[in-house]
Formats: C-alpha cells, structure tokens, sequence
C-alpha cells in the first residue's frame, strides 16, 4: 500500500512536468554603437536594418526553426556609464513577438550623440544584464561597433570576469564608416572581441550595409542545427 502511494504520488509530480513548455534554446542580447563616431543618419540606417533583418521571412524561419524559442533583448552603449535598453528580454515564441520585437526597437530614439567609445564597460553591462534573462541553454551577446575602445578597460580585460562563463560574444563589425575603420578595426574585433567556443564575426561595408549584415548574423546565431558548432570567424564585405 505505501509503495502504491508513493507511485502515485510521483505520477501527480510528473504530468505538470509533461505539460511544461520546451526550454529557451538561446538568450541573444544585441548591442548597438551609439558612440560620437556614429552620426544621426548613421544610427538610423543601424537601428532601422536590426528592425529590418528582424522582420525578413529568412531570419523568421531561423528564429521558429525548433520548438524551443530563443529569447531576445538589445541596449544601445557608448560612454564608461553608458548603456540603455532598447528591448526588455522577450520570448520569441510566436512571429508576433518577433515582428513586436522589431517595432520596439525601429521607434526607440538614440539618448546620447556625444560619448566615447567605452566597450569593456558596455560588454560588463551585457554579462550582468544576462541575469535577467530566461533560463536558456546558450547565451549570446552580439557586439555591433564602427570603431575600437577609446575609453576606460577593453574587452581582454571585461572577459576577465567571471559573469562571462558560458557567455560567446559575436562581433558585427561596420568596417570603413570612418578612417580608424579602415586601418585596424577587423583586428581589433579579432583580437579582442570575439570570445568563446563558436565565436564569429560579420563585417558590414559602412551603415548602408547593416541590414545585410545583421540578416546573415542573427539567421547563423539563432538556426539551431549551428549553435555551438561554428568555426571562429565569418567575414563578409560589400
């Protein structure tokens, strides 16, 4: 009788447990360069092809390619004490919640326009903005910038900290937007950005070119079958 009663009892403890939605498959949490080398048109061209590659059928397919949703937050980062929000995580578990996504992050407005280039304090922030996320099985931050630390510590030594474990930091690189592009940009990214196993980079020709860009990205970070599997880098011009 008391072995029956204990079965029972773990039979109740598991059918809520069937009943459970898949885990989130992937946190990705995207950054956005609002630093002084970035001007006005600039920004839109940025903030409007994130917005753009997020509503394309191809990115929608890679997004819903698995049961298990990913789940989806962006800040904008420039200054030391710099880094803004732009989209609160969302679970992405319906193509209504990736076209909201989008919304959101095609009306938000630039908050500053005169600020250093700080990504050691903006990689920080990402790493501690993780601990809001959803519980998921993979944990992505997608590093976008047109130019190198010029201000406080670098990414060497943001990944120093422990929050980074588990976390791989891809880098979309907006090459030849400016002079200091041209000349050393895509080594910085590869020496100093990319971090952990699968790590990649995309590289946009100027502004004009990031919609492009971020479709290629985001489709490789989010279809299942390449999580976790990627050589280290991807690089793309024109």
């Amino acid at each position: 009788m008391v072995r029956f009663c204990i079965s029972a009892a773990l039979a109740l403890m598991l059918v809520p447990m069937a009943g459970q939605a898949a885990p989130c498959r992937l946190a990705l949490l995207l950054a956005l360069d609002v630093s002084s080398s970035v001007d006005p048109e600039e920004d839109k061209l940025q903030r409007g092809g994130l917005a753009a590659a997020l509503r394309s059928p191809e990115v929608a397919r890679a997004f819903f390619a698995d049961d298990a949703p990913v789940a989806l937050a962006a800040y904008e980062w420039s200054g030391q004490s710099h880094q803004k929000v732009v989209l609160d995580w969302t679970l992405i578990d319906h193509p209504d919640a990736l076209l909201r996504a989008a919304d959101t992050i095609d009306a938000s407005q630039r908050s500053a326009t005169t600020l250093p280039t700080a990504m050691g304090h903006a990689l920080r922030f990402g790493a501690t903005y993780f601990d809001q996320a959803p519980r998921c099985d993979a944990r992505t931050l997608d590093m976008a910038g047109d130019g190198q630390n010029n201000e406080g510590f670098g990414p060497l030594t943001a990944y120093d900290d422990p929050a980074f474990a588990g976390i791989t930091v891809n880098g979309l690189v907006v090459n030849a937007a400016d002079f200091e592009g041209e000349i050393g940009l895509i080594g910085f990214y590869r020496r100093e950005v990319l971090h952990g196993p699968g790590a990649f980079m995309v590289i946009a020709t100027g502004f004009a070119d990031f919609e492009r860009a971020m479709r290629a990205k985001l489709i490789r970070e989010v279809s299942p079958a390449t999580l976790g599997a990627l050589p280290r880098a991807l690089e793309r011009n024109g």
